[in-house]
């Protein structure tokens, strides 16, 4: 299960040649400079509108953090998204869920993953984006971006109101060379139309949160990360439903896309992938059991259909690489295994 899961190779129409050398050029120029001269048959237009054109990949690394969380180190300096670390137990996965759960965060394990990040990306306030957020932030002095309803939680749980930047989507702030792109998006549906704790804070909340229910999902946003000047840009998830006319456009080398529990969102994957006109590898996040320990291989989550997954992007994309990722390999900036540790 760990590791790439590479296309079939089928035979391709023309409108597909056309497309794959659109993503050849993309991806040229995430190899070392020396490396990037045109491939045989690669089109000058593909050249000139390729996606990334930044860094080498050996300079950048991805390590899954399990859920919908992300490492990415760009040379020495860190960004986390959605970084759940404690990962304890609610009885989701026992049948016997509880919302009264208490929010705990394990230093030592989340202090073992994250190292000393200066950003940390929030998609939603739910606990398995947000619970580890107060003690990175208040130990690390991380920038924490993330909405309004994230900002009133931190300041509840202890961080300082200085180090939290509201955004709403539409945002496309530069943290000295490190592009980051906020994206309007929405939060993933059950098969009952439904979910966990929505809802918003417009101002602080009237007691300090202590348990899982007290932390609303509060509006989602995604995140388009660009390391470095140009490339390579990696689409970051933290939930699995989006705003299709929010993401054209984009164009990410990278699309970290969550897998859905049910198919209430309409044509989810093609719709997703047509948006994003087709990244040239998609890595699907949020199919672990994330109550299990991370030291482990991934547990999936019995709710999300993960070969289901790949084979609608196969078929919506068949140019399209899929990694489906592990938490114990570092990957580059092409996703391959073997980025900088």
């Amino acid at each position: 299960m760990n590791g790439p899961v590479e296309p079939s190779g089928r035979r391709l129409g023309r409108r597909t040649v056309l497309r794959r050398a659109a993503v050849l050029g993309a991806a040229a120029p995430l190899i070392p400079a020396t490396a990037a001269t045109a491939t045989a048959g690669e089109s000058r237009e593909a050249r000139e509108h390729g996606r990334g054109r930044g860094p080498a990949a050996g300079s950048v690394s991805f390590r899954w953090l399990g859920t919908a969380g992300w490492r990415i180190d760009v040379g020495a300096r860190t960004v986390l998204f959605d970084p759940y670390l404690t990962r304890f137990e609610t009885g989701l996965y026992q049948g016997a869920f509880d919302p009264r759960t208490p929010l705990r965060t394990r230093p030592d394990i989340v202090d073992a993953h994250v190292g000393r990040p200066e950003l940390v990306l929030v998609s939603h306030s739910h606990w398995d984006h947000l619970a580890d957020v107060p003690h990175i932030a208040r130990t690390t002095g991380a920038r924490v971006v993330g909405t309004e309803t994230t900002y009133h939680l931190l300041v509840a749980l202890g961080v300082d109101a200085g180090q939290i930047s509201v955004v709403k989507g539409g945002e496309v702030l530069d943290f000295g060379g490190i592009v980051v792109e906020v994206v309007p998006s929405l939060h993933s549906r059950n098969k009952k139309c439904a979910y966990f704790a929505p809802g918003t804070l417009n101002a602080p909340p009237a007691t300090v949160p202590s348990t899982i229910s007290d932390l609303p999902e509060g509006d989602t946003l995604a995140f388009q990360v660009r390391a470095g000047d140009g490339g390579p840009s990696a689409f970051l998830m933290g939930a699995s439903d989006f705003d299709e006319r929010a993401v054209r456009g984009l164009r990410p080398d990278l699309a970290m896309v969550a897998v859905p529990s049910s198919t209430v969102t309409h044509r989810y994957v093609p719709r997703l992938l047509g948006a994003l006109d087709s990244p040239g590898v998609v890595v699907p996040v949020h199919w672990d059991n994330f109550e299990v320990p991370l030291s482990g291989s991934p547990v999936r989550d019995p709710a999300m259909d993960l070969d289901a997954f790949v084979a609608q992007v196969r078929k919506a994309s068949p140019e399209v690489r899929v990694v489906v990722p592990d938490y114990r390999t570092v990957y580059d900036g092409t996703m391959r295994p073997g980025g900088p540790r």
